[in-house]
């Protein structure tokens, strides 16, 4: 499965500089950090938001504006205290974000498990940092009696490490793609890795392990 509009990353970053949060490590990050304040003494308001699933596919396109949309409403309290139980706060609103994208992530990584009957799951990328992610992928995935790998920000802040890796691997093994002069080079936000052909690995098609 794959996101069909926007990447999640890109969904928490865009919605914390809505809300005013600093890029001080991260968007993502202090977003985490604004749900944390959720607990059983305190608990968060959690608003109801577009859960969108489409088969093995997510979207968040939606999701980010509807949310953004409520950023304007009377009721949103960006900072200072509820006075009644309609308003909502900025910790509200991350909290909500976040167990909603999370969930819809969990529920195609428990599929995909089922359909190819797979017990183990690792989690990479830069939203792969989240502490709550990772517990709410522990949970599913001990369920089924099967293990996980959660990395730190290390190994997953926009997969740097691994892009690396990527990179040598295709030199070594004389990917034309990776024979490019630097001044030759350029970003392109819309680049998809299954565009790059994979030289290092032999060719499986039709096999499943």
């Amino acid at each position: 499965g794959e996101t069909i509009d926007i990447a999640v990353g890109n969904c928490l970053d865009r919605f914390a500089r809505v809300v005013g949060l600093s890029n001080d490590p991260s968007p993502g990050y202090n977003i985490e950090l604004e749900a944390r304040k959720h607990s059983k003494e305190t608990p968060l308001k959690f608003v109801e938001l577009p859960y969108v699933v489409k088969g093995m596919d997510v979207s968040f396109s939606g999701l980010l504006t509807f949310i953004e949309d409520l950023t304007r409403r009377k009721d949103f309290v960006k900072d200072g205290q509820k006075k009644n139980e309609k308003q909502f706060t900025t910790a509200d609103l991350c909290y909500s974000l976040q167990e909603t994208i999370f969930a819809m992530l969990i529920e195609i990584t428990e599929r995909t498990m089922a359909h190819c009957g797979q017990n183990s799951v690792l989690i990479v990328g830069g939203v792969g940092c989240n502490k709550r992610l990772q517990g709410m992928m522990a949970d599913m995935v001990c369920d089924r009696g099967g293990t996980l790998c959660a990395m730190d920000h290390r190994y997953c802040i926009d997969n740097g490490a691994m892009i690396a890796q990527a990179g040598m691997f295709g030199l070594q093994f004389g990917s034309e793609d990776m024979l490019v002069k630097m001044e030759d080079t350029e970003c392109r936000q819309r680049f998809r890795t299954d565009q790059l052909e994979v030289v290092w690995r032999p060719k499986t098609r039709g096999q499943h392990s």
